[in-house]
């Protein structure tokens, strides 16, 4: 019998970026499932405690579901889901900063381990958040 490595230790990175500021929230979660989605959406609610925040994102099944409509119902109204065009990545602001990422931490990299990636790729979106500015053109705001 010849052994198999199983199943993959996968981490998904999930997030938003602010279209008129360039700040982004990233959060990096084993599954990328209704809940991790709903947690996103929460933390964006606690980064902005005022005001409405518009969520521009695609028609994927997770981003529909109890747990989604849970926050959108607990925001009260600050929270505003708009549901992009089905196969248009190109028009989501946050797929740019994915591209912008995967240059700055993955092309071209071979890390030792997956905490390795996993760190890298943290302090990437640290890096990011500390001059927002600069992210904008990368995600073709004209703000």
């Amino acid at each position: 019998m010849i052994p198999t490595p199983g199943q993959p230790d996968k981490y998904y990175g999930i997030g938003a970026v602010n279209y008129h500021t360039g700040e982004s929230v990233v959060l990096f979660h084993r599954r990328k499932r209704r809940l991790e989605i709903a947690q996103l959406l929460e933390a964006l609610l606690e980064k902005h405690p005022t005001g409405t925040i518009s969520v521009a994102w695609d028609n994927a099944s997770m981003h529909e579901d109890e747990e989604i409509e849970a926050v959108v119902r607990a925001a009260a109204g600050r929270l505003v889901l708009l549901y992009l065009p089905t196969y248009s990545p190109w028009r989501g602001p946050i797929e740019m900063l994915w591209r912008h990422f995967r240059r700055e931490v993955t092309h071209c990299e071979l890390f030792e381990t997956k905490q390795a990636l996993l760190e890298a790729a943290q302090r990437c979106f640290e890096r990011f958040n500390q001059h927002p500015q600069n992210i904008l053109s990368v995600i073709g705001s004209k703000a």
